[in-house]
């Protein structure tokens, strides 16, 4: 960005004539986020109210939607700066203030990664009313991902045995024709199914423990939300005991709220600085059985503590026979965005790192402890 168009940032939309190329992309998107808010100070100053196409008139969804924008365009710090003066300076105090003005929003993602970031302000019935709507969005991802997750981590196929259980995923298209072909009418030269064959599936109850360790600093929202809910699924399961460890700088230990996603992420603080090396070592103390244990570090690398404290410590985890995965931090799209360096260091230390979504962690986390 050119610093013309940085001064055009600075001084507002009535400064356009400075920039004869005016903003395009990104540089355009953090206009109309900065116009959005601070354009409300040409009002206080008297000058008319402008209507129509970047009118500043108020709007519930576009509130929720600029607050996801400002996240996603500016570093942590000075978005964190931003959302204060929308609150205390500007007084769009609607979302934690008001329960009407929430209850009437469509409950949905993006709603959801507002108010885990709002959620320090929410108070009374507001946030009653935020707790039920995030756990309206939170079952819905959950039914999402469940029935696959479950397939996947339940048993492969025993194609040796079959089950008086019908289930679509576990048909035996082959077994069906070979045991249904004395029904073969010549005369109309078509097959008549009487019995339909489905495999049995294994159902062996290892004795796995999962620690989910989850970078919960401001970038990670749609990591933390996913991996809560993953969390919550894997604990449904009895093949595994499952902990939950959430970090910044500190260290926070969930794991008794494992089974319940929702109250998970209300006790996640989002924001803050990242030590990943401390959140590791932390882990490193809940491994019992390490031959038996995956620990699932989700992150973008970003490490704020010395880098060295934390190659040393997954180094040690590595040669105790510890199932190590880093999993990159997904974006809403789910595009990875992480350091791929320390993501490469750690790698060599005899970590496994990935991009996976939820259904893809499932399919890993089968083939690990089967």
């Amino acid at each position: 960005m050119s610093a013309v168009q940085r001064w055009r940032l600075v001084l507002g939309k009535y400064a356009e004539r400075l920039s004869s190329s005016g903003l395009e992309g990104e540089a355009a998107r953090i206009d109309s986020a900065l116009d959005y808010l601070y354009g409300r100070e040409y009002q206080g100053r008297g000058l008319r109210k402008e209507t129509g196409p970047g009118s500043l008139d108020a709007s519930q969804i576009t509130l929720v939607n600029w607050l996801g924008q400002v996240r996603e365009l500016f570093p942590r710090q000075t978005a964190e700066v931003i959302e204060k003066h929308a609150l205390d300076r500007y007084g769009l105090t609607e979302l934690v203030t008001d329960p009407q003005t929430l209850q009437r929003l469509e409950p949905n993602h993006q709603l959801l990664r507002t108010l885990l970031t709002l959620r320090g302000h929410l108070k009374g019935d507001v946030l009653h009313l935020a707790r039920r709507i995030i756990r309206q969005v939170i079952e819905e991802i959950r039914r999402q991902l469940e029935s696959e997750v479950r397939q996947a981590l339940t048993g492969r196929l025993n194609r040796q045995r079959h089950s008086p259980i019908a289930i679509a995923q576990n048909f035996d298209a082959y077994g069906t024709i070979r045991k249904n072909l004395k029904h073969f009418d010549r005369e109309r030269q078509k097959l008549v199914i009487e019995q339909l064959r489905f495999f049995e599936r294994n159902t062996r109850r290892l004795p796995w423990d999962i620690i989910l360790c989850i970078d919960q600093s401001g970038s990670m929202t749609d990591s933390v939300i996913h991996s809560a809910v993953m969390a919550g699924i894997l604990a449904g399961l009895p093949a595994f005991r499952v902990k939950i460890v959430v970090f910044d700088t500190s260290v926070v230990d969930l794991s008794d709220y494992v089974d319940d996603p929702v109250e998970v992420l209300l006790k996640v603080q989002l924001g803050g600085g990242t030590d990943i090396a401390k959140a590791m070592r932390y882990c490193a103390q809940l491994v019992e059985n390490p031959h038996r244990t995956v620990l699932a570090l989700v992150t973008d690398f970003c490490e704020g503590g010395p880098p060295n404290e934390l190659v040393r410590t997954v180094r040690q985890l590595a040669e105790a026979r510890v199932k190590l995965l880093g999993l990159a931090a997904l974006d809403g799209e789910a595009h990875p965005t992480y350091d791929r360096q320390m993501a490469e260091r750690l790698a060599r230390c005899g970590m496994e790192i990935a991009a996976l979504t939820p259904q893809r962690l499932a399919q890993w986390l089968a083939k690990v402890v089967s």
